[in-house]
């Protein structure tokens, strides 16, 4: 299978809320930190001119891989550059010269739909393959090697951190018993113990291992940690009128860029009856007060549109 087979050149989530909440300059300079089959970077790449420049940044290979193939394709007359590197690296591959200048800056949270579709990367309680579920194939650690080595209580601390999931606790036992009996190395056994911990009510709301599954993959990836250091590391690298648009599928990531963006407006720490002493201004706003979802037709056509949420972030203050 090619790149080309494989990506299909899909249509990305909130492809049109996306480009607008970005407000794409011809000359502006635009990071897309979760470039992915490449998508939303050929459609930012398109609204270039000679001067734009955009970075398509992902810490899978593969999906840099695609997007590089994709962006060639275009022709496109912006110029562009491609990055394999998690979002913690940020500060490391972008130059100096561009700290400060970015005046778009995207991240569509959450796995791919190659990812997700290829069984072997393990991401799929629906598809059977082996327990991998990294994002970076470089990395050791695996969701086999992660479900057989943490303790049943820390298990279940992931399950409830990461995956919001009610009956963690049971599922946790589930694995520690089932392990114990053989290793669990597969999608497929995984989602069959999840299955058979819960009690029959859970399984009629969708598949019930869903949760767990997230879970696992934002643990095995670090994802909640990768997050942070995005946010903390973004106002220092934005213009001007710089936008930030970040897609969420979960309430744990949606929850954090709203926080973050909420500091972003309001980093006053004084109490509320004093007079500010401390210093810190506004830092921009808000695009919009509420997320911005997928509209009807988007979500018949894309079901994995139906749980993203966009969030848009002006900067009209730059941190020197």
């Amino acid at each position: 299978m090619t790149s080309r087979d494989c990506n299909a050149w899909h249509t990305p989530v909130l492809l049109e809320e996306t480009i607008e909440a970005l407000a794409v300059r011809e000359d502006g300079l635009y990071l897309d930190m979760t470039c992915g089959g490449g998508g939303h970077s050929a459609e930012i790449l398109m609204q270039l001119g000679e001067k734009g420049r955009l970075y398509a940044a992902d810490r899978d290979a593969t999906s840099v891989r695609i997007c590089e193939e994709r962006l060639f394709a275009l022709k496109a007359t912006g110029q562009f550059r491609t990055v394999v590197a998690p979002f913690s690296a940020l500060t490391r591959w972008l130059p100096e010269e561009d700290r400060g200048k970015v005046n778009g800056l995207l991240a569509d949270l959450g796995v791919s739909s190659h990812q997700l579709d290829n069984a072997e990367r393990g991401f799929s309680y629906i598809h059977d393959g082996p327990l991998d579920m990294r994002m970076d194939q470089s990395q050791e650690e695996t969701a086999e090697k992660l479900i057989a080595s943490l303790t049943q209580d820390e298990l279940t601390c992931v399950f409830r951190t990461y995956g919001e999931e009610q009956y963690a606790a049971r599922i946790a036992r589930a694995i520690v018993l089932a392990r114990r009996e053989a290793p669990i190395r597969t999608t497929g056994r995984l989602a069959e113990i999840v299955a058979h911990a819960v009690p029959p009510k859970a399984r009629r709301g969708g598949h019930p291992a869903r949760r767990v599954f997230q879970a696992v993959r934002m643990a095995v990836n670090h994802e909640y940690d990768e997050l942070s250091k995005l946010l903390e590391t973004i106002p220092y690298i934005m213009a001007s009128g710089g936008r930030v648009v970040i897609i969420s599928f979960h309430s744990i990531d949606d929850r954090m860029v709203k926080q973050a963006m909420r500091r972003w407006e309001h980093p006053c720490e004084c109490p509320t009856d004093l007079p500010c002493v401390c210093g810190k201004k506004p830092l921009g706003r808000a695009v919009k007060r509420q997320s911005i979802v997928a509209g009807e037709r988007e979500k018949v056509n894309n079901p994995r549109s139906r749980s993203a949420r966009l969030r848009a972030f002006v900067f009209e203050e730059v941190i020197i």
